[in-house]
């Protein structure tokens, strides 16, 4: 220790020759128990989640490991069951609701056509009047 603190100060006084020398200004070298020595190899997030796993008891693990399958499972199970259900509803909306929106339509082309009829025959006020036309007797 002496050692180096005489090092230190020959430095100091090398780079500063005029000046006196002060304990203030001597630079402590670290001890080798300060100095931290990163040996540690790097490790996946994997790895080390491999590692926490050895502390846990083991039915701890395989309850946490079934859990985790029986959430997998039943995820995929509900994502499959609302597909199928998805796909029922909506085809069979379809097939309920087609023959009646199809018969709206015809309807209303058929109250269309006749509206034309009546424009053609009696001018475009007719077809504007509808159903108050006077009845023409003797026909």
């Amino acid at each position: 220790m002496a050692d180096q603190e005489g090092a230190g100060q020959a430095v100091i006084e090398e780079i500063l020759p005029d000046q006196p020398l002060d304990d203030s200004l001597v630079v402590a070298k670290p001890d080798d128990e300060d100095v931290e020595v990163d040996d540690d190899v790097d490790e996946t997030l994997a790895e080390r989640l491999l590692g926490l796993t050895e502390m846990l008891p083991a039915p701890v693990r395989s309850l946490s490991g079934a859990l985790y399958s029986g959430s997998v499972y039943g995820v995929k199970e509900g994502y499959s069951l609302l597909c199928a259900s998805t796909w029922v509803f909506f085809s069979s909306a379809a097939i309920l609701f087609a023959p009646l929106i199809f018969e709206i339509e015809r309807t209303q082309m058929e109250e269309m056509h006749k509206q034309q009829q009546r424009q053609i025959l009696l001018g475009p006020n007719a077809a504007v009047s509808g159903s108050m036309m006077p009845s023409q007797p003797g026909m």
